[in-house]
């Protein structure tokens, strides 16, 4: 359970945890699991993670994303990613297996390219709250991943942590700027964001 969460906030996202964020680790995996707080509403947020088909928006190292001609945003669908140079990667192929618009659950498989996570699987959720008519959002994601031969489970997690702890902090800047902005323009009628 990611210790920056309060105690209610743990409470709360107990079952979706245990639903969404849970692994059989077999040997030579690991896994982990992150949180973000956004000061921003869980709508705003959601039409940012779920753009399956624009993961630059918010994730740092994707130097751009390409998608057949007539995509169809599905599970199955695919993604090819171009990673920024210095990486230990170039290219990537994503799938993507879970879409549930209404319990803001997304999740994609990497299943092709070249770089070094082997058997990479990732889930996000995006959690609304409100106390004291504030609203905020939590942001879970987690993965599971193989080890590379040659790198321990430590090395393994302290790449795949740092990445994902970067991409949800620029989830965060950017869908806070989108609330401000629509705040600025009337848009502010769920609540006060925190």
């Amino acid at each position: 359970m990611p210790s920056e969460l309060t105690q209610e906030e743990r409470s709360s996202l107990a079952q979706s945890i245990a639903e969404f964020h849970t692994y059989q680790l077999g040997p030579g995996s690991c896994s982990s699991l992150h949180a973000q707080r956004i000061h921003a509403p869980p709508e705003i947020v959601w039409s940012v993670v779920r753009q399956f088909d624009k993961p630059q928006t918010y994730k740092h190292f994707i130097k751009s994303c390409s998608v057949e001609e007539g995509f169809e945003m599905r599970v199955g669908c695919t993604r090819d990613v171009i990673v920024i140079s210095g990486l230990p990667a170039n290219t990537s192929t994503e799938r993507l297996d879970v879409l549930d618009e209404e319990r803001r659950v997304t999740g994609f498989s990497i299943i092709g390219g070249e770089h070094r996570l082997v058997n990479y699987k990732s889930v996000t959720t995006v959690h609304r709250f409100e106390k004291e008519r504030r609203v905020w959002t939590v942001v879970l994601e987690s993965y599971v991943v193989d080890m590379p031969e040659g790198n321990s489970e430590e090395d393994t997690r302290m790449f795949a942590d740092t990445v994902v702890k970067l991409n949800l902090q620029k989830l965060a800047t950017v869908t806070e700027a989108l609330a401000r902005n629509a705040a600025g323009e009337g848009g502010g009628s769920q609540g006060n964001v925190i």
